[in-house]
């Protein structure tokens, strides 16, 4: 499957390396500048969801699209706590990977320059850097697009679909409970540090983010 994933990554016109273990992976991340990772869960030696980790811990913020055969949402949010940005579930039409990891990399275009302020809250979309008072936080960039698609709305209470639209732009069913799965990530990362409650749940309509 590696194989057939480079070579269509190749045929579109992009560059492609294969690491056929977790630790693999992890040295030839850190050794190179790579602008997307795709993570199978299941590989010899560490599985794919200890490698996210490591990766995580070993300072690659690239995001990760991770692969695998089981669908139960206990895996998918594994993948996510992993440190994963999306989780694509095999098998799977070769366009949509492409459509996912075109998502993945849109993320911090050059229209999106102004830092964004809430309350202490401060997010760069230039520099990809969030701070909580004069602390930074280290967000995955799901996690980024998501808390920027608060930011520009704060105050108004956002629905579970404007969020899939903003912050993921891949089609997911309605039902999907990644949103839910990534507030929670949010805020044990910019609230439960800090003694805050700025993420709001407003039962039955969305979140929202507190000015």
């Amino acid at each position: 499957m590696a194989t057939l994933i480079r070579r269509g990554l190749v045929h579109e016109g992009l560059s492609a390396d294969v690491a056929t273990t977790g630790e693999e992976a992890i040295d030839a991340a850190a050794d190179a500048d790579v602008d997307v990772i795709v993570l199978d869960v299941m590989l010899p030696g560490i599985d794919g969801f200890e490698t996210c980790r490591r990766l995580r811990s070993a300072g690659v913020w690239a995001p990760v699209l991770m692969l695998s055969a089981r669908d139960a949402v206990e895996d998918r949010v594994a993948g996510l706590d992993a440190g994963g940005d999306d989780y694509l579930v095999k098998p799977f039409a070769f366009t949509e990977l492409l459509a996912r990891l075109r998502a993945l990399t849109r993320r911090g275009g050059n229209d999106r320059a102004a830092p964004l302020c809430v309350g202490d809250l401060r997010l760069d979309p230039a520099t990809r850097e969030v701070m909580r008072g004069s602390i930074p936080v280290i967000l995955s960039a799901t996690e980024f697009a998501l808390l920027e698609t608060f930011m520009r709305r704060p105050g108004e209470v956002l629905s579970r679909l404007h969020l899939l639209d903003n912050a993921w732009d891949v089609a997911y069913e309605n039902r999907s409970n990644v949103v839910d799965v990534y507030v929670g990530r949010l805020r044990r990362k910019i609230d439960e540090p800090f003694g805050r409650c700025s993420l709001e749940t407003v039962r039955g309509a969305g979140y929202r983010l507190r000015p």
